[in-house]
């Protein structure tokens, strides 16, 4: 990793890019807003995320709104930067309907730290697994300027009384998440945390954030 001369240095390094891929915020969900199950795994279509790597993790929140809402904000991809203040640019790399195989390019910027000037994080994901209306799961690596991350990232979408109840579950590996295991989980669940708090809010929003 260019310029960075300890494994402290690393850790330092990736913790806006970790927060970035995750869900682009470090800000914690209002109190039970989320719940976290560290032990257990999601799937789609009977795959789920990376069983091997070292950093992870699953939460979930309710959404009081239709599930067709909550699908679309999810599955629109290039709409994110509407409700995800940290997405500065989404580009789909296939056309028509969101399915296996579409896969898009999102970008979010990485601000200056101690070792390393502003830089940005760009992101090229591809849908392994989709189950409209039920599940997607997406992988596909993150880099930036002296950083790579592998993610592996599952979503269910699951009908409840009062709306939908959302769970995800993401991994990251590389040599600089694995450099600092506790630090890049606790990083990973801020971001996951924070994207299901900005879901929730957009799909739970009166028109024309919410779409129909």
């Amino acid at each position: 990793m260019s310029g960075i001369r300890s494994t402290r240095d690393r850790a330092a390094l990736l913790a806006v890019p970790l927060v970035a891929l995750g869900v682009l915020g470090t800000a914690a969900a209002p109190a039970g807003a989320t719940t976290s199950h560290p032990t257990t795994s999601l799937t789609c279509r009977g795959e789920g995320a990376d069983p091997e790597a070292l950093v992870r993790h699953r939460t979930e929140t309710v959404i009081h709104a239709p599930l067709h809402t909550v699908w679309k904000l999810q599955t629109d991809v290039e709409r994110w930067p509407s409700w995800q203040g940290a997405v500065t640019a989404v580009e789909r790399l296939d056309h028509g309907p969101f399915r296996k195989g579409s896969a898009f390019r999102w970008t979010t910027p990485v601000p200056p730290n101690p070792t390393t000037p502003a830089t940005s994080l760009e992101n090229t994901s591809t849908v392994r697994q989709l189950r409209h209306n039920s599940c997607i799961r997406w992988t596909g690596p993150a880099v930036g300027e002296g950083v790579r991350i592998d993610g592996v990232h599952v979503w269910n979408f699951t009908e409840v009384e009062g709306g939908v109840r959302v769970s995800t579950e993401e991994t990251h590996s590389g040599a600089e998440v694995e450099a600092d295991v506790p630090t890049a989980t606790k990083l990973l669940r801020q971001g996951l945390e924070a994207w299901l708090r900005d879901l929730k809010a957009a799909a739970e929003a009166p028109t024309p954030n919410r779409p129909h």
